[in-house]
């Protein structure tokens, strides 16, 4: 657990601000997350790296010559937003291109996703590598489905090498590939981790039992073992990684990184590592340059994991070659021509959105909007624990976290912009922004996504009518599918999101009050979260775990439900106010 804290809320950003202080040498901060402190030498691409907060040094300690030019920072265990990934991107950008790199997890794809669209549409070269080395989250023939865990840092290292070398962006984002194809992880566990601020972990493992294949969000293992000895813990980690030796080499030199995830400590990793070595060399594989310790921790989490990466000439001398960043240092980095001071290089963007009134009409529905962000924070501060108790049952726990962050955030904006007399279109714009920069993750990404598709359609020119409001809340329910790739039927808050849009939609045409067709719609959604319950996921971190997960509704479409029903108490309420005015 975390011991030094203040505001639970606040320990993403206190955590990064202290960060830079002690390395000011090394980074700066930028809007999103931290930078190289001096700028990008001209022509070269800048590798932008990273995730949620909570795994140090991943993402932020690897910013540095010979790995990666910046990293854009989430709040704890969850995906930076598409804002903050954009905002490091543009701070660290070169007309030789960006390469996005992470791993490879729903909400980080979803906001790294948008981020990459942003940026091509303001003609920055990008292209994106997603780390996918943990054999455990799914078989072979869906290897493009795994997620990323302490093998984020062989494929960052090779990226950041080839970019070192002034490669285009082509081609370090080929080499970067190759070094993905190439790397294969496996992780154990022997206890939970407890997030900032929160009572209880977010998972435990039975005492004398280990978890096989445990994820770093405390996403559930495929196996629960008794525990074994250290040798047959290494024995069956080479095992496993030796079934999967990728099919295209035949080399027989790996780098190795078997790393701690917080609570193992140095002397029991090369306790481990002993039994690692020999049972590599008995294969006939030679280890080159093997790194044991921490690069991808999961706070107090007890656990390890072990990578391989297969290497050819081209990937060896990656893998060996010097780096100095804040948290990783091998060999001895030239000095860099290039010695800009943060003040010299692109400046943070930080200031407030301007706000423009609206007109009367406007601004009044613009003040509608924000009680009903208000209620939906209200919901969501009553029902967080419930949440997250679901969303534990088969994925990492930290749903009602998360959109605790997003919602409050969300509210804050909303309040700020109504007082402003914005219009609905402004208000919602902000509190999706808001959502998303704090919340992160998969939901955060699309609360995000939705609040600004619902107030862009609807603008600020005036106060819309029911159809217009359906219309928008259509319209958001197509970028959120767009954009999240799910269907009705994949356990997701989708499930919730389409019976919710055609009740809303159908009700309107038929001559329903926005107040009556919202109640309908929010009915509807209940009924269908409900209904997942004896659906099986088919994305995010719940599908290696569709037996878990029968019999439990689904987190995301709960919560979508719960927000809904809130927001049509505000609309009937409004209604009756302006009904008991009128008579």
């Amino acid at each position: 657990m975390a011991y030094l804290l203040n505001d639970p809320a606040d320990f993403a950003d206190e955590s990064a601000a202290g960060f830079v202080a002690a390395h000011r040498a090394a980074v700066r901060r930028v809007r999103g997350g931290v930078a190289r402190a001096a700028a990008t030498s001209p022509g070269q691409v800048a590798v932008v790296i990273g995730g949620g907060s909570g795994h140090y040094p991943a993402f932020a300690g690897l910013v540095g010559p010979g790995i990666a030019h910046g990293a854009a920072m989430g709040n704890v265990f969850a995906s930076p937003s598409a804002h903050q990934v954009h905002a490091v991107a543009k701070a660290v950008a070169t007309d030789a291109g960006v390469l996005l790199s992470y791993g490879n997890y729903a909400g980080d794809a979803l906001n790294f996703d948008q981020a990459q669209e942003q940026l091509r549409a303001e003609g920055v070269p990008c292209q994106t590598v997603r780390v996918t080395d943990d054999i455990s989250s799914a078989a072979p023939d869906e290897a493009h489905k795994r997620r990323g865990v302490a093998g984020d840092l062989a494929v960052f290292k090779v990226a950041g090498w080839a970019a070192e070398q002034g490669r285009s962006l082509d081609e370090v984002a080929a080499l970067a590939g190759r070094a993905n194809d190439r790397t294969r992880s496996i992780g154990v566990a022997f206890s939970g981790c407890t997030l900032p601020g929160a009572a209880e972990p977010l998972f435990t493992v039975p005492a004398g039992q280990m978890a096989v294949g445990m994820g770093i969000h405390g996403e559930p293992g495929i196996a629960m073992v008794d525990l074994p000895s250290s040798a047959e813990i290494a024995r069956m980690m080479v095992g496993r990684l030796l079934e999967e030796r990728p099919e295209d080499t035949d080399q027989a030199r790996v780098g190795v990184i078997v790393n701690g995830l917080g609570a193992v400590k140095s002397e029991e990793l090369f306790v481990l590592y002993g039994t690692v070595a020999a049972e590599l060399e008995a294969a006939g594989i030679e280890i080159v340059d093997p790194e044991v310790g921490e690069y991808a921790t999961s706070f107090e989490m007890a656990g390890l994991s072990l990578t391989l990466i297969w290497l050819d000439d081209e990937l060896e001398q990656a893998w060996c070659a010097p780096a100095r960043t804040p948290a990783y240092r091998k060999g001895a980095m030239e000095s860099s021509a290039q010695s800009a001071a943060a003040d010299e290089v692109a400046a943070d963007d930080t200031a407030e959105p301007v706000i423009v009134a609206a007109g009367p009409e406007a601004a009044a529905a613009g003040a509608l909007a924000a009680t009903a962000i208000a209620a939906i924070r209200a919901v969501v501060d009553r029902e967080a624990d419930e949440l997250g108790r679901l969303d534990a049952i088969a994925g990492d726990g930290d749903h009602g976290i998360g959109m605790q962050r997003g919602a409050r955030a969300a509210d804050a904006a909303a309040a700020q912009a109504a007082a402003a007399h914005a219009g609905i279109g402004t208000v919602l714009a902000l509190a999706g922004d808001a959502w998303a920069d704090k919340a992160g993750g998969t939901s955060g990404a699309l609360w995000g996504m939705a609040l600004r598709a619902v107030g862009k359609r609807l603008g600020d020119s005036t106060a819309p009518d029911p159809r217009a409001v359906a219309g928008a809340v259509a319209h958001a329910r197509d970028r959120v599918q767009d954009f999240g790739k799910a269907q009705v039927g994949d356990k997701t808050l989708v499930d919730a999101l389409v019976p919710f849009t055609d009740t809303l939609a159908a009700r309107v045409d038929g001559g329903a009050g926005l107040a009556e067709a919202w109640t309908d719609a929010a009915a509807a959604a209940t009924s269908a979260a409900a209904a997942t319950s004896d659906l099986v996921p088919k994305m995010g971190r719940a599908r290696p775990h569709v037996q878990k997960s029968l019999g439990t509704p689904d987190p995301g479409a709960v919560s979508l439900a719960l927000a809904m029903t809130a927001v049509a108490a505000v609309l009937v309420a409004q209604r009756d106010i302006r009904e008991e005015k009128e008579n």
